[in-house]
């Protein structure tokens, strides 16, 4: 029977107690972990957000009926305890912030009961995710997931706090907007008024932010729900949350410099982290040819080896037909790896078909210098050398190489490099290491459209200097684009913003708009462009997946309060789910029967 908590006040949560408040009477209030009786001696793990305390009921120190009512307690049980801080006359726990200490109760109240949880609350749950995001307030109860949830509002706060000391103003820009074609799919909203006409809910605030640059709120931000109807991944939900800034009267340096020092704050101030400053900066292109991957994970080495001039005169027709059709041979050394089992070495070739190759070549030098390749056949003993010494390939190591278009070695590569990182173990968790990488293509061809789309967006400033490019050569042209890199995980991403309307003007036309369909998605902003436009640029972070690295998770499940599964469903509230006929009508929507059958 559950008892009202009237008359009580929580004095303390259960770890905020150490031997400091020994024969203090305090009262703590939270979830029962674990019951153990022990006839006569009742010890009770009372849990709350700040971690546990134990409660011990013993003969001659606790009332009899105290006992009695201890004794039947059940974990998840919400209980209210009165009673006074001793140091632990047992043995002390080093595992618990509260080990020196525990509470003799002189009053206990049950507020709540609970029926069995269908899981345990613990630490590092075993239990299956689906289970554990049914249950998700079940889930969000153990104390990893609590330091998570906690982790992320000190990020924000101390955000806020850094970014309204800079002179930055917090505003909301809205949930409901106009849908615009570039970027990923909109989620769309159906207008009970006007029947037949949608909203859009937003990618990103960037309209409205270059808006603000417009309006003269010279430096913005917002912690910022966004979302996007697109395939999730571990890293990817369908709403996520950015923390989003423009800047008005700044170009890259600036933007960089006030960012360089907010994550050395948070690295500081959350994880005791010292962040070296100045961040090291690197060009797309370099980091493509070193790495693989416009993201590059720099905490370990294993660095693409450009071999196209080392293998030209090759028999090997593989290598041959890729630098004919204007591509490159490009290979990494995986140290050590030089006795992987065959069978092995057949993975990672399949794993390298799965990111578009078509097969991969190999050179195995054993301990003993003896040297296995997949294709010693059709090179001499001194091109194999050549080639062995261009790759610093020593004793014991695995050169791995791909032939293909430039794209397709960078794809495989990268992914294979990060995957044999996994395999060797080479990925420390403690280890932070940051990267801009500075000026991507403005622009990239897409084979299904048969047209050049915006890298980043359409209102991204094009390199002043390539500006004479943009009609001969529009792949040519860089973009004054940076993304700030954690790990090989993309945290946050911005550039300079087009404010010259030639300039944006000439940007629609390359990117195939007629001048009316862009007056048609965009005539808002190109309208506000009239009236004077200071220059600005901006960035935007993924909340979610910074918090994911800091807190060292595999997943931004784990640090979203109530996030969604792959196919973009809450197992816990069980949305999306159909509605009633009333609620189409109103919207003057019909659901077709095989969407239905579909559900």
């Amino acid at each position: 029977m559950a008892e009202s908590m009237q008359g009580l006040k929580r004095t303390h949560r259960c770890a905020e107690l150490s031997a400091a408040n020994a024969g203090e009477t305090v009262t703590i209030m939270g979830w029962v972990q674990k019951n153990r009786n022990k006839g006569g001696l009742v010890f009770i793990d009372v849990r709350d957000r700040s971690g546990i305390i134990q409660v011990v009921c013993e003969e001659g120190k606790t009332d009899a009926a105290l006992i009695e009512k201890a004794a039947k307690l059940r974990s998840e049980y919400v209980v209210a305890v009165v009673g006074k801080v001793e140091k632990r006359s047992g043995a002390v726990n080093k595992n618990l912030a509260t080990g020196e200490i525990e509470i003799i109760p002189e009053e206990l109240r049950v507020l709540s009961e609970s029926e069995t949880p269908p899981f345990q609350i613990e630490e590092n749950s075993k239990t299956k995710e689906e289970i554990r995001l049914k249950y998700r307030y079940l889930d969000l109860r153990r104390p990893d997931m609590q330091r998570n949830l906690m982790m992320r509002s000190k990020v924000a706060t101390l955000t806020r706090q850094f970014l309204a000391e800079e002179g930055f103003m917090e505003i909301e820009t809205p949930i409901l907007i106009k849908s615009t074609p570039e970027g990923a799919r909109d989620y769309l909203v159906p207008s009970r008024v006007h029947q037949g006409h949608f909203y859009a809910l937003p990618q990103s605030p960037q309209l409205f932010k270059q808006l603000l640059m417009c309006s003269g709120c010279d430096r913005y931000f917002q912690i910022a729900k966004c979302f996007r109807d697109e395939d999730l991944r571990a890293d990817r939900q369908p709403e996520f949350t950015q923390i989003d800034m423009e800047l008005s009267f700044v170009d890259v340096d600036d933007v960089i410099e006030v960012n360089e020092r907010l994550l050395a704050k948070l690295f500081k101030e959350v994880l005791g982290v010292e962040v070296s400053l100045p961040i090291q900066r690197m060009t797309w292109q370099e980091a493509m040819d070193r790495f693989g991957s416009d993201k590059p994970d720099i905490r370990f080495g294993m660095e693409l080896q450009n071999v196209t001039e080392v293998v030209k005169d090759f028999d090997f027709v593989v290598f041959k037909s890729a630098i004919e059709n204007g591509g490159t041979v490009r290979g990494i050394n995986a140290k050590g790896q030089g006795s992987m089992a065959r069978k092995k070495i057949d993975k990672l070739v399949d794993f390298a078909k799965d990111y578009g190759a078509k097969g991969l070549a190999y050179i195995a030098i054993h301990e003993d210098g003896t040297v296995k390749s997949s294709f010693a056949k059709f090179m001499t003993e001194e091109q194999q050398a050549s080639l062995i010494q261009a790759m610093g390939g020593e004793n014991g190591d695995l050169l791995l190489f791909a032939a293909d278009k430039n794209k397709v070695v960078w794809d495989v590569l990268g992914a294979l490099r990060l995957e044999l990182a996994r395999q060797m173990e080479l990925l420390d968790k403690n280890e932070y290491k940051f990267l801009w990488v500075t000026e991507f293509p403005l622009l990239e061809w897409n084979d299904e459209q048969n047209r050049f789309t915006a890298m980043h967006h359409p209102f991204t400033m094009p390199m002043e200097e390539d500006l004479q490019y943009i009609d001969s050569d529009p792949g040519r042209v860089r973009a004054k684009a940076y993304d700030i890199v954690l790990n090989g995980n993309e945290i946050g991403g911005g550039s300079v913003r087009i404010f010259n309307q030639d300039i944006q003007s000439k940007m629609f036309e390359v990117l195939g708009f007629t001048p009316e369909q862009a007056q048609e998605q965009f005539g808002f902003l190109l309208e506000a462009f009239k009236y004077g436009v200071p220059p600005h640029a901006g960035l935007a972070y993924g909340l979610d997946r910074l918090v994911m690295l800091m807190a060292k998770q595999d997943s931004i499940r784990d640090v979203i309060a109530f996030p969604k599964v792959k196919d973009a469903s809450d197992l816990m509230t069980e949305a999306p789910s159909p509605v009633d006929a009333k609620q189409l009508d109103e919207l003057g929507l019909e659901v077709e029967e095989n969407a239905q059958e579909q559900e």
